[in-house]
């Protein structure tokens, strides 16, 4: 069983930045962020492979980065540059070795002016 908790949500501007961190209690494997705006499947934004190379969305390349931090046990997103169409609430997934998933309850990003 892993439990992973997102922080660092909010509303921001047009242009601005926010950091989200997940915390982790458990093994994190292969972390990522997701993400799922109203109306629309959740997607994929950043995540580690096995190897710990990271994977960006197109739409987020050169604007999120995704890092860990193996003694907090976190994974963080830090979002720059953020637009109206980054708005959405954004989950923590992980894997186990043996393939099981399990997700954080997420938290909102709402890009407005």
């Amino acid at each position: 069983q892993v439990q992973l908790v997102e922080s660092g949500g909010g509303l921001v501007q047009p242009g601005g930045s926010l950091r989200l961190s997940c915390a982790a209690r458990g093994t994190l494997f292969r972390p990522g962020w997701y993400r799922q705006a109203p109306g629309k499947e959740r997607e994929l934004v950043a995540s580690f492979t096995s190897g710990g190379i990271a994977d960006y969305a197109d739409s987020v390349k050169g604007r999120f980065t995704i890092s860990r931090d193996n003694a907090k046990n976190t994974v963080d997103l830090q979002m720059n540059s953020l637009k109206p169409e980054d708005t959405a609430v954004y989950y923590c997934k992980t894997y186990t070795p043996l393939g099981n998933q399990y997700w954080g309850r997420g938290t909102q990003v709402t890009v407005s002016s």
